[in-house]
């Protein structure tokens, strides 16, 4: 089988297990009887036709669907937010498990087409208010949440008053939650709307100044970031909310681990809270694969001079979870012959200089391809020349920045055969033009096209290395 099949199904394993389907029957369970129960994570509520639900965010439709099918008519009515075009896309695809019934009682709103707020998002945001306003405290509120909600703009409007208002009702509120955001920060993923912060407007005004963008927000973002904040009352309590993440990068990556290791691969998980600019990333990634080529090579320089680059690389990043001692160890001490996996998670920042068509997962897999090549050509990488190699960047959304890709593919061979085609990629790099190049050089074969998967915890990154003429 080929490096790119292997890739593929490492990625579709990943995405797959953490799918709403899998996720929401281990959080949710119905215990039926003379007093029926939800017991959420072990913890139970009676049910006594008290139960609502809201939802948003990219995979939100697939949770409220099998949360609907186990709830059945104790669900008395629910209010989702969904991506533009979603349900369209997962009838298309054969998904029907990720669709309500025609009969559901549970709403679905869709907008943000391209992530970006509409007045149907808005829409949504208040009918999501007004419902969770309009709860007494005999009620149960299960609330779903999947990372960058389409409510996450929005939010700068009305999460804060949501939030108090959530706070302030004696409702039971049980938050089940898809996590897409490095180290899971509970107030961040969609904005936090279930969770009492300690941010303030001035951290708001801060990050900005960091950034350098105060002069960039809109005139209406200002405004409101300028208003006088609301009077600080006694701490509120709560005690009756329970948010639990049912679903996160690293439970994708550790399926993935475990599907690689059926393949044979030497396979180590990097990190599940990879960050840091697209660019640099992509010379982190090329400085495995140039380690991982150079075993067995005897060149000890060299191998000495790449790991010395790793270390002050990794230490300029500063990944969470990245014991880089330990990985050099394991794949120094392993045979040349042995063919090796790396995954990590997690979500790189993309430098726009240019006025392209992209994603950061396919600019990722360019710049890989591109540090590669620039390795060869400079001698360094003559190590590179023995080994087959693949390196795959894919959103688990299905959705790579405004395009209809999920990532991309590349190798260590990609750029020459791009130059023999007088395709120039540094040209598209310079331009952030990356989705362009890859569906215009060899018919978009080394694209990663899924369509939305009803998921979304983050990124997936896959390096695969293998002896040429292995199996």
């Amino acid at each position: 089988m080929a490096l790119k099949d292997h890739g593929l199904h490492l990625f579709r394993s990943a995405v797959g297990t953490v799918l709403p389907g899998p996720m929401m029957k281990k959080a949710l369970v119905l215990e039926t009887g003379r007093h029926p129960r939800l017991v959420v994570h072990g913890r139970p509520f009676e049910l006594r036709r008290n139960l609502y639900l809201v939802g948003f965010g990219k995979a939100v439709l697939g949770m409220a669907a099998v949360a609907e099918s186990i709830l059945g008519d104790h669900l008395v009515r629910g209010i989702t937010s969904v991506p533009q075009g979603i349900q369209e896309t997962l009838q298309l695809k054969g998904m029907r498990e990720m669709l309500l019934k025609p009969q559901s009682c549970i709403q679905v709103i869709e907008g943000a087409k391209h992530n970006l707020p509409d007045r149907e998002s808005l829409k949504a945001a208040n009918a999501i208010r007004e419902l969770a306003e309009g709860l007494t405290a005999e009620d149960l509120l299960l609330v779903l949440i999947s990372g960058s909600s389409l409510l996450s703009e929005t939010w700068l409007l009305l999460s804060y008053p949501l939030a108090l208002d959530m706070m302030s009702l004696v409702m039971q509120v049980l938050s089940l939650i898809l996590s897409d955001i490095v180290g899971d920060p509970v107030d961040l993923i969609a904005s936090g709307p279930t969770v009492t912060s300690p941010r303030r407007v001035q951290d708001c005004f801060q990050i900005l100044a960091k950034y350098d963008l105060t002069n960039s927000i809109p005139e209406s973002v200002r405004t409101v970031l300028s208003s006088p904040a609301p009077e600080c009352g006694p701490p509120i309590d709560s005690a009756h909310i329970h948010n639990i993440i049912i679903g996160s990068n690293r439970l994708a990556l550790e399926e993935a681990k475990h599907q690689a290791e059926n393949l044979g691969y030497l396979t180590l998980v990097l990190s599940d809270a990879v960050c840091g600019e697209v660019s640099t990333v992509a010379y982190l990634y090329s400085l495995f694969i140039q380690f991982v080529c150079l075993r067995g090579t005897g060149n000890d320089p060299l191998k000495d001079k790449v790991g010395e680059a790793l270390s002050n690389l990794a230490a300029e990043l500063e990944i969470p979870g990245l014991n880089l001692v330990d990985t050099l160890n394991v794949l120094q001490g392993s045979q040349a012959e042995r063919p090796v996996c790396l995954l990590a998670g997690g979500e790189t920042t993309v430098r726009l200089q240019g006025t392209g068509k992209g994603g950061r997962n396919q600019e990722l897999a360019l710049r890989v391809a591109s540090e590669l090549h620039r390795a060869k050509a400079s001698g360094d990488g003559t190590c590179l020349e023995k080994y087959e190699t693949v390196f795959l960047s894919g959103g688990t959304d299905g959705q790579d920045g405004p395009t209809e890709a999920a990532g991309a593919f590349s190798s260590q061979e990609l750029v020459g055969m791009a130059e023999q085609d007088n395709f120039s990629v540094e040209a598209f790099l310079s331009n952030n033009d990356s989705h362009t190049f890859f569906t215009r050089f060899q018919n978009g074969r080394h694209l990663l096209v899924t369509g939305l998967t009803g998921t979304n915890v983050m990124d997936i990154h896959t390096v695969l290395i293998r002896v040429r003429g292995g199996k």
